[in-house]
């Protein structure tokens, strides 16, 4: 009896998943990477032979739910993330503590390329996403607590999360960039405000949270610059990367 992989019985339920749409579905190298593989898969003439009268996909795909035309941030919170509950539950926390708007809103977009985008280096990710759109002590922030949250401060009470032990084992290390970087942040003016995203970076992943975004749409309008063209449309220095996020799928 031949068995298949869990990598082969995705890519059987993705053929599947594709064979039924009206367009053919490629996958980025990134995509594949993530899955141990490398560069794209599915694109090119051959595959356009094997399913005659069929196109690539070069707009929305059809599996994700339609964006508005001028999408904002709860936009794409709302029609392209998971695992917000975690930002909600560290903007809460922030909130509730009385911290100052651009503490809160670093806490709600902290971990936003986790949610939206890749985890590998999701503070700088997150940071460069947000960039053209928010203070730039926030932008900072963002970037500088992936390597500040490894490290402890007890003048703020903060630990080492007994999270990464139980993830990365106890006798882990940090890559000497996120070292390097720490050093760094740590004499840096903005220091503390990047800090503050760890005290508040509460390791909560409960899916039965109940969370919303309503209590935070006012501080969100005044502390990250909404495009009026919509965020991707704006021709911003990142713009490419929303319009990735919303067309991941997209052929070119």
């Amino acid at each position: 009896m031949a068995f298949t992989t869990i990598h082969e019985r995705a890519d059987e339920l993705e053929q599947k998943m594709s064979d039924e749409l009206d367009v053919l579905i490629t996958k980025s190298a990134l995509a594949n990477l993530e899955d141990g593989k490398r560069g794209p898969s599915g694109m090119g003439m051959a595959r356009l032979a094997e399913n005659p009268g069929k196109l690539f996909l070069i707009g929305d795909d059809p599996r994700l739910p339609k964006m508005p035309e001028k999408p904002t941030l709860l936009d794409y919170f709302k029609f392209r993330a998971g695992g917000t509950a975690h930002l909600l539950q560290s903007g809460m926390h922030a909130l509730k503590a009385g911290m100052d708007e651009k503490i809160i809103m670093a806490c709600l977009v902290h971990d936003i390329a986790n949610s939206l985008f890749v985890k590998s280096d999701h503070g700088y990710w997150g940071a460069q996403l947000v960039e053209p759109y928010v203070d730039e002590e926030v932008s900072w922030a963002i970037r500088a607590h992936q390597a500040l949250r490894f490290f402890p401060d007890e003048s703020v009470g903060y630990k080492y999360p007994v999270l990464y032990t139980n993830y990365f084992g106890a006798d882990y290390v940090p890559d000497d960039y996120i070292q390097d970087a720490y050093k760094k942040a740590r004499n840096h003016k903005w220091y503390m405000t990047s800090r503050l995203i760890t005290v508040h970076d509460i390791y909560s992943f409960d899916p039965n949270a109940k969370v919303s975004w309503e209590p935070f749409v006012d501080i969100i309008g005044r502390n990250f610059k909404q495009p009026k063209e919509g965020l991707g449309l704006d021709g911003s220095p990142v713009a490419h990367m929303w319009r990735t996020i919303r067309r991941p799928t997209k052929y070119l």
